[in-house]
């Protein structure tokens, strides 16, 4: 599952099942007796893509040999859905607020199987540009048009892969630079080298007009912290050898082999760097506010990122 430069995949291959582990645990929240979001289409895309790990977190129950090896397992799948949930929440805002407030064109930024474009109430007269690679986009858009699902705006599809000449690509596509926006980047920072990190905020920056608003998933302190990685990785690595005995055929990805583990500047820093006010709220912090808080238990499994919300003043 190591990246390489240029790689692309299949929405059930490396960093596409991952978009597919997420649906799942939206999938999880929508069905849940009190619902923080409501996405019908996450179902809709599990069931496109067949039986996989992906269907971690929306699996009605869990091996009882599992629970007894890991009794907090649980509680640990409980917290990320929550997480999940939360964080869906917090950008479904974000872009709800901003477009009320008169803005006319959003970009979402590695759009994956998010159907934003899809299930939000947006206002009339929003252009919503979906930027992701080609495979995943057409995965998402082909399976939706089957289920008999339309755009609940006017829709921009701009496949592209991010560490290419994006800007030029979505400019091509009608989206107008001198006019403000708003702008997602959602599950997106360990994907990414810092170099590209930099890059991608600093194109962010040159095609934002004044009024402009970005939200962003950051990575935390956390994140590179030696101790969090040995111990989430050891607690993966259980897991993987008691499923590899429960079920040869299906095999828990590491993750982690996806994501690059290097110093970069923090998110919240580079905005206020450029001129733009910014919000942060640390992940816990959101959980608990939705009423999504995680046991104390497995507070420490909980992804720690910081999310970001950024206006150009």
């Amino acid at each position: 599952m190591a990246r390489t430069d240029n790689d692309t995949w299949e929405i059930t291959e490396s960093v596409g099942a991952t978009a597919l582990g997420v649906a799942s645990a939206r999938a999880a929240e929508t069905r849940s007796e009190n619902p923080l979001i409501s996405d019908p289409f996450a179902q809709v895309f599990l069931d496109a893509a067949g039986d996989g790990v992906w269907n971690w977190y929306s699996a009605s129950t869990l091996a009882p040999e599992l629970l007894e090896a890991e009794p907090e397992l649980a509680l640990q799948m409980k917290a990320m859905v929550g997480y999940m949930a939360s964080r869906t929440a917090f950008f479904d805002r974000f872009f709800l607020d901003a477009t009320g407030a008169g803005i006319r064109q959003a970009v979402i930024l590695a759009a994956g199987l998010d159907s934003r474009a899809w299930r939000l109430a947006w206002p009339d007269g929003i252009t919503v540009y979906e930027l992701d690679q080609p495979r995943v986009l057409e995965f998402k858009s082909s399976t939706l048009a089957e289920h008999g699902a339309q755009p609940a705006c006017n829709r921009v599809a701009v496949p592209v892969d991010l560490r290419q000449d994006w800007p030029t690509a979505l400019r091509q596509a009608g989206f107008d630079a001198s006019a403000p926006s708003v702008w997602s980047a959602e599950g997106l920072m360990p994907y990414l080298p810092a170099a590209a990190q930099e890059l991608l905020f600093d194109r962010i920056h040159g095609l934002t007009a004044a009024g402009s608003r970005v939200a962003v998933e950051a990575l935390g302190p956390k994140f590179l912290d030696p101790e969090f990685r040995a111990r989430r990785r050891e607690r993966m690595e259980r897991i993987r050898a008691l499923m590899a005995d429960l079920d040869p055929d299906r095999e828990v990805p590491r993750t982690d082999e996806l994501w690059y583990f290097e110093e970069r500047e923090d998110v919240g820093d580079w905005f206020r760097r450029h001129g733009w006010d910014v919000t942060v709220t640390p992940s816990l912090e959101l959980m608990a506010g939705y009423g999504r808080g995680a046991a104390k238990e497995v507070e420490d499994t909980v992804p720690g990122n910081l999310f970001v919300a950024a206006q150009r003043a």
